[in-house]
């Protein structure tokens, strides 16, 4: 998560919104500390979040030095912030077995930082203490990720475990095994300390503390105004402005529950109001907020990642997921306005919009994305000093404003909710680690890959549906950062061998993990949705994943046709591929809609939909087809309106 927006309508109160962060967002599930132990654990934080940009601008630590320096602040946070259960908290109160689990998991760590160059230089030989020394280090970072994330990615990582323990490795002996298990997932560097702990630590915590800083400026309350003033009195309004909205703040948002309780508090009524079903309002909200993990230039944390682990640079991954996010986004937009029109539901009245010309007055708030854009964009700065650079304008553009300005607490209390923030991913991060190790480790991965292979044989197409279903189960209840980890360690391969370019590939399982948030049967952003409008949440989840269509045939097309994510294309094949997919978007959102002029009988849903994926799908014989399938669609619709209307 990169910032959790804090806007509530006249129509929520905010304990209900708090109730149902709490029931579906882990991380707003803190302890309670009031006056002075609050004052100290903000303290912390802070502190926390200083050191990391001191680190990731300026030291040159040795890296299991700073990994574990990291991870063990990671954990004394973890028990500080998070509780052992949900449910009412006594104020000030932190049980003593906390309190000892804390002590020694932050001092597991600090003990490996400490002795980092002995450690690196005796090789697989370890004393038995060190031995326990890390299986409390492992234990202690896997109950902060039970905390903040949930229980399935601990079930999940526990299971490898186990597995490696009994059949995955040759050693004779159980303490050989064990021996062996955490020099590779503790000591070594492919299990905590790999990939994902090591981007987390570099790039993804000084993007979350730009987060909170952007904040406080107000932005997120500006992008739901701007979005009201420009479609909010167009048919279905209040639904157009939740999926606009929606998308500008992905831009600095990576969770889909915060998202849709942030802006679905507001939206969510207004779109009840006027004449949305509450399953249809919550869903759209929930599909819109959801894909703002897949929107530039941000994109969640997993973004970071995948730049890792294909090896481009950040800003190459940036331009290839546009167009994807554009389909996306247009295909949400589209089906609420045909839902609009085949309802005849009306826009919010002139007293309610907003006035365009003040709120252009304050589109200074967008300088600190567009100067991060820019320096991502051109390459001119490192990732973390372009967030670094942000940080600043953010805090300089706050000052424009009375209302949102940043004063030196300000500046202290978003050191400690960026410093918070950073609890939940870096757990995640640290877990997903020894789950992608534990499968290394083993040969799982490869035993995976030439299963799936043999399965698939020369048929890209079911390669890409097994793993397309690992992603979504894997996903129920999996925050996407892990779940991409995971994926990107085991299934990227498989679709790699079957001849998908890597960056396909990643993107590949990168949509399919962010879409199991609207999924049933764990559906965390669409029952989240479902709580604030009051429906049923089996129904809202199975609309979002109706309205969230592109995110199911997007990326099918650019992993059989990477012409989608600008690879090996020209500047006019990338318009014509623009063009077209737009349009099949279009038809294929009217014919899950049933609508497009008026209602459409199922064999016109059928030849729309067809024509649709072949427009989607880059090439001309299926551009040629498609534009004609949908011309009949379009031309029958025309007659018989105009006959019904005589």
């Amino acid at each position: 998560m990169f910032f959790r927006k804090k806007a509530v309508s006249e129509t929520a109160q905010p304990m209900d919104l708090e109730a149902v962060m709490q029931k579906f967002d882990r991380e707003s599930n803190t302890r309670v500390w009031e006056g002075k132990p609050k004052i100290a654990v903000n303290c912390v934080l802070a502190i926390f979040s200083l050191f990391c940009i001191y680190v990731t601008l300026f030291a040159s630590w040795l890296e299991e030095l700073r990994l574990t320096t990291f991870v063990a602040f990671i954990v004394l946070l973890g028990y500080l912030v998070y509780p052992a259960k949900k449910g009412r908290q006594r104020a000030n109160y932190m049980p003593w077995y906390d309190v000892v689990l804390m002590i020694c998991g932050t001092g597991a760590f600090l003990y490996y930082a400490a002795n980092a160059m002995t450690i690196i230089q005796q090789g697989s030989n370890f004393a038995w203490y060190q031995i326990i020394i890390g299986i409390v280090g492992i234990i202690s970072l896997a109950e902060v990720c039970r905390r903040s994330v949930g229980l399935p990615i601990v079930i999940v990582a526990s299971c490898f475990i186990v597995y490696a323990l009994i059949w995955g490795l040759s050693n004779p002996t159980m303490w050989g095994k064990l021996n062996y298990v955490v020099h590779y997932l503790f000591y070594g560097k492919e299990g905590v300390l790999s990939t994902p702990i090591n981007v987390c630590s570099k790039f993804i915590v000084v993007f979350i503390i730009f987060g909170a800083f952007l904040e406080r400026t107000g932005i997120a309350e500006f992008f739901i105004q701007i979005s009201n003033a420009v479609v909010g009195g167009f048919s279905g309004g209040p639904a157009k402005v939740a999926v606009v909205a929606s998308a500008m703040e992905g831009m600095v948002s990576g969770s889909s529950v915060a998202n849709t309780v942030g802006s679905g508090s507001v939206t969510i009524p207004l779109m009840k109001k006027t004449g949305y079903k509450p399953e249809f309002a919550a869903a759209a909200e929930a599909s819109a907020s959801t894909g703002g993990q897949i929107m530039p230039p941000i994109m969640g944390a997993a973004a970071f990642l995948m730049a890792d682990y294909v090896g481009v640079p950040y800003s190459n991954i940036v331009v290839r997921a546009i167009l994807p996010a554009v389909l996306y986004f247009a295909g949400v937009f589209i089906s609420v306005h045909l839902e609009a029109k085949k309802e005849g539901l009306r826009g919010l009245t002139k007293e309610e919009l907003p006035k365009f010309l003040p709120l252009l007055k304050q589109s200074y708030l967008l300088l600190p994305l567009i100067i991060l854009i820019y320096l991502v964009g051109t390459s001119q700065r490192s990732i973390q000093y372009a967030a670094a650079i942000a940080i600043v304008v953010a805090i300089a553009v706050s000052l424009l404003n009375k209302e949102n300005r940043i004063t030196p607490v300000k500046v202290w209390e978003a050191l400690a909710a960026g410093g918070q923030g950073m609890i939940a991913v870096a757990a995640a991060c640290g877990v997903a680690g020894i789950i992608a190790g534990t499968i290394t480790m083993t040969g799982l991965a490869n035993m995976m890959i030439n299963g799936i292979v043999a399965l698939a044989g020369s048929e890209v197409i079911i390669a890409l549906f097994l793993t397309m279903l690992c992603c979504i189960v894997l996903g129920m209840g999996v925050p996407t950062t892990a779940n991409y980890c995971i994926m990107a360690a085991t299934c990227a391969p498989i679709l790699v061998r079957m001849g998908v370019p890597a960056i396909a590939a990643h993107f590949f399982v990168f949509y399919f993990g962010i879409v199991a948030d609207l999924t049933p049967p764990v559906a965390l952003a669409a029952y989240a949705g479902a709580a604030i409008a009051q429906a049923n949440p089996m129904k809202t989840a199975v609309t979002a994943t109706k309205l969230a269509v592109g995110a199911f045939i997007v990326p099918y097309i650019f992993a059989l046709n990477p012409a989608m994510l600008f690879i090996d294309t020209g500047v006019w094949e990338i318009i014509q591929i623009s063009i077209t997919s737009l349009i099949g978007i279009f038809a294929v959102s009217a014919s899950l809609e049933g609508y497009l002029m008026r209602h459409m009988p199922w064999y016109q849903r059928i030849v729309s939909l067809v024509g649709g994926l072949m427009l989607i799908y880059p090439g001309f014989v299926t551009d040629v087809i498609g534009i004609t399938l949908v011309a009949v669609v379009v031309i029958l619709q025309f007659i018989t309106k105009k006959k019904n209307s005589l």
